[in-house]
């Protein structure tokens, strides 16, 4: 008799926590650098001379069809329990690749809606976001314009922020970014990724000044690592997890970069962190509405994706050009992603 109930209890106990997980919802936030993703038309607007078929790099419609196959497939095949309902892309040249991307069979059930706007990159690669009305509900946008005081005539891609709600309902704020390359050496890029950190560090602390409970993603591909001083002392990101002060974030690849050794993207056969999603603390470890842990930062790879290379003893993210010549890759960036539930 007595084992008759425990073995009641213990259905009754499985059958409440199956239905408790079944209850729990997620969705997945994506970050990535696809690599210049141009069309085969030539702008006047822009120099993509280039990215055209009688171009230095001889980019085909066959070989453009080829790297929206291949970048659906990837975005496809991040895990989670439908498509990514966020995803930030970084060098996206206009509206009509994202539209051209979204069609995708891969993709077309995700119902992706766009927000991008051309800007004053000289090769109109810009940020867009793409997002999955089920999950999140826009509301507005702006592009958060650089402002370089020493040279005020540099052109610099604008931050994206995007206003809407999530799926339990409260405001959230996301901000895509795509910061200075370290093209011309890393320290003496640095200062130019700073005024990013410190432009993205106003437009939170105006926030903070505005609304009340309000959360943040920040996302994008910074062309700095979570330890350079740009991430931690511009944007006050660390990896923080206890005596939190207001204005601070938490760098959700802070830890698989200084702990794991990890990387996005490899330069020289070494793997840097430069692709990263960092969030406000009000959205970790919360009991009710959008929430995720402390290590829900992934790096997404499969073999499919990458290359071995010889020079490097090593396998290295598969790019689509390495100079002008035709890898066939989908980008030299592995994606990056975070599931939250609620």
């Amino acid at each position: 008799m007595k084992i008759t109930t425990i073995l009641i209890s213990l259905l009754s106990l499985v059958s409440l926590t199956v239905l408790s997980q079944k209850n729990v919802k997620s969705l997945v936030v994506v970050s990535y650098n696809v690599e210049n993703l141009f069309d085969t038309v030539n702008s006047p607007l822009f120099d993509d001379d280039a990215f055209t078929p009688a171009g230095s790099k001889n980019w085909t419609y066959d070989r453009y069809k080829k790297k929206l196959d291949d970048l659906a497939k990837v975005i496809g095949s991040i895990p989670g329990e439908q498509l990514p309902a966020v995803i930030g892309l970084a060098e996206i040249e206009n509206r009509k690749v994202l539209e051209d991307l979204i069609n995708n069979s891969r993709l077309l059930k995700g119902e992706f809606e766009i927000v991008h706007e051309d800007g004053v990159d000289p090769r109109g690669i810009e940020c867009a976001l793409l997002y999955s009305p089920r999950f999140f509900k826009y509301i507005s946008h702006n592009y958060i314009p650089i402002e370089d005081p020493v040279n005020p005539e540099y052109l610099y891609r604008a931050i994206l922020h995007v206003k809407g709600t999530g799926p339990d309902g409260s405001t959230l704020h996301l901000f895509m970014n795509h910061w200075k390359s370290r093209s011309g050496g890393v320290a003496e890029t640095e200062r130019q990724r700073m005024i990013f950190a410190l432009t993205l560090r106003k437009h939170l602390d105006l926030l903070l000044a505005v609304e009340s409970e309000f959360k943040v993603i920040v996302m994008g591909d910074f062309n700095d690592e979570p330890t350079n001083r740009s991430i931690i002392h511009g944007l006050s990101a660390l990896n923080k997890r206890l005596n939190i002060q207001p204005g601070e974030y938490y760098n959700l690849f802070y830890d698989p970069h200084n702990m794991q050794r990890e990387g996005t993207y490899s330069y020289r056969g070494t793997w840097n962190m430069l692709d990263q999603i960092i969030v406000s603390y009000n959205l970790l470890n919360q009991e009710r509405g959008v929430t995720t842990g402390f290590d829900q930062g992934k790096i997404f790879s499969e073999e499919w994706m990458m290359y071995d290379s010889e020079k490097y003893e090593t396998k290295l993210p598969s790019a689509t050009y390495g100079g002008p010549e035709y890898y066939g890759g989908p980008s030299d960036h592995l994606p990056i992603y975070v599931t939250f539930t609620w």
